[in-house]
């Protein structure tokens, strides 16, 4: 079992506690660094702020040197898909090759209306999803292409440079296994990732996943899930052990207390060692 930490940004986390998360996590055999790319507080007021997913995490790039750093997720409803697959790969230039990209849909209705952003139906979010992940993906590559969507219309694109990590930054989807959202990753995600499941959920997820994928003639993508950081020591190793078993790869901890960082510390020195 890989172990990564995961952080709500939109909760008031400062640069230095970021400067701080992102050393100990390395330091502490963290795999990965994720982040949430929200633009307000999701708990309701007051609102405690969120610096920039990205311009955060390449931030964070230039001063770590071996922990992996990624969005959990970025909804495509943020930004033009050239813009974001341009961010992605500008810090996999300056991690040399250490970033990874979650993208969803969006789901957070007051967050859009509060900052302009259109808040669409499911369907046509989704919708938008399918041609952004297409379009990032696409950018990563050596080919030029041209795209004509229902959202987006790009022309001879040949977006320059292409990314340090080959043949692309790991690509997560998310959710609940659905069948289009499992169509979708099988078709163009590396790894599929489910949010606060049970083991017997996240077997049954994994399994329409290892479906989806075969359909689409790929072997299986990597599967993860992203968990409640609480409990002891001896409690979250068997967790972990149980979602392992479950067929889990690798797991997020969600850890709220943003300037806990002995937690984070015993999480490395009782936990990772043992799964």
């Amino acid at each position: 079992m890989r172990v990564c930490l995961m952080i709500e940004g939109q909760e008031g986390v400062t640069w230095d506690q970021w400067r701080a998360l992102a050393s100990t996590a390395e330091e502490s055999g963290f795999e990965a660094l994720f982040r949430s790319d929200h633009y307000e507080s999701l708990e309701g007021p007051p609102n405690h702020g969120s610096l920039d997913a990205w311009s955060t995490l390449n931030a964070l790039a230039a001063v770590t040197s071996t922990i992996k750093l990624g969005t959990l997720v970025s909804p495509v409803t943020f930004r033009h898909p050239s813009v974001l697959a341009r961010s992605v790969v500008t810090a996999d230039h300056v991690s040399a090759g250490r970033v990874e990209l979650g993208i969803g849909a969006g789901w957070h209705e007051g967050e859009h209306r509060s900052f302009g952003f259109p808040f669409e139906t499911t369907r046509d979010r989704f919708d938008r999803l399918e041609e952004q992940i297409e379009i990032v993906h696409r950018s990563w590559h050596e080919e030029p292409f041209s795209f004509d969507g229902r959202f987006y219309r790009l022309e001879d694109a040949d977006p320059q440079p292409k990314p340090v990590q080959t043949p692309h930054p790991n690509l997560i989807v998310g959710g609940s296994a659905g069948p289009r959202g499992a169509a979708l990753a099988a078709r163009w995600a590396d790894e599929y990732n489910t949010v606060f499941a049970t083991a017997e959920q996240a077997r049954e997820q994994r399994e329409r996943i290892v479906a989806a994928c075969a359909e689409a003639g790929r072997d299986p993508i990597a599967f993860s899930a992203m968990i409640k950081l609480e409990g002891s020591p001896d409690e979250l190793i068997e967790r972990l052990r149980g979602l392992a078993e479950a067929g889990v790869e690798r797991v997020m901890l969600q850890h709220l207390a943003h300037d806990d960082l002995a937690t984070v510390e015993l999480v490395g020195r009782e936990v990772i060692p043992h799964v």
